[in-house]
């Protein structure tokens, strides 16, 4: 399945930031046994191309695993070189022109139309509305006014709620960090995890 079918089917790319590079992989693991195969380690978590790396070899090819935060050309050239399949970026510039250039599916931020039309232009696959808690569900829908068919993925302060509003504005899927993770990536509750990933599953259920 390529990545625009999986995240039109799926509709939640999870976010984990750590600060316990042990913790996040479990993270990984528990989110991938809960269903959850669109995953992003970011990179400006502890040793986050250690955890994609480890990740990669327990997962195999059964998830999308993304690295995060991708800023520069070094930085998507590692995180290939770790395992990742999948590159997000916060911006446009050197880290989406590499992961373009190596045939990766790439998640790019976009905040306004200029930068919308300058990412399609790159070959973005699809578009992080990046921070999208600035304007929200109404700020989505009024950009999907001039790009109806193209593929947002609101990004930043989406809780359970917002996805729900988000996807009546035309969100193909939501990216979503601390609301879905909680502590889980910095040695916190599995638990916790594995019910708000239950929620989230629910929400983006057709």
């Amino acid at each position: 399945m390529d990545f625009n079918t999986a995240l039109r089917d799926e509709r939640l790319v999870a976010i984990i930031r750590g600060s316990d590079a042990k913790a996040a992989l479990r993270t990984v693991m528990a989110l991938v046994e809960e269903g959850i195969p669109l995953i992003e380690v970011s990179l400006s978590g502890t040793d986050a191309l250690s955890v994609i790396r480890q990740a990669r070899a327990e997962v195999g090819d059964a998830a999308w695993l993304g690295a995060g935060t991708v800023l520069t050309a070094d930085d998507a050239l590692r995180a290939a070189d770790a395992g990742a399949n999948l590159m997000v970026t916060p911006g446009l510039g050197a880290g989406l022109e590499e992961s373009v250039r190596r045939g990766l599916p790439t998640l790019a931020g976009v905040m306004t139309p200029s930068e919308v039309i300058a990412a399609v232009a790159a070959g973005a696959s699809a578009l992080k509305l990046f921070p999208a808690s600035v304007g929200g569900p109404d700020y989505l829908k009024a950009l999907r006014a001039p790009f109806p068919d193209l593929p947002f993925v609101p990004v930043g302060g989406v809780d359970a709620a917002a996805a729900g509003a988000y996807f009546a504005a035309g969100a193909v899927a939501v990216g979503v960090g601390s609301p879905l993770i909680g502590d889980a990536a910095d040695g916190g509750d599995l638990d916790g995890l594995r019910r708000r990933a239950a929620e989230f599953k629910a929400v983006c259920a057709r």
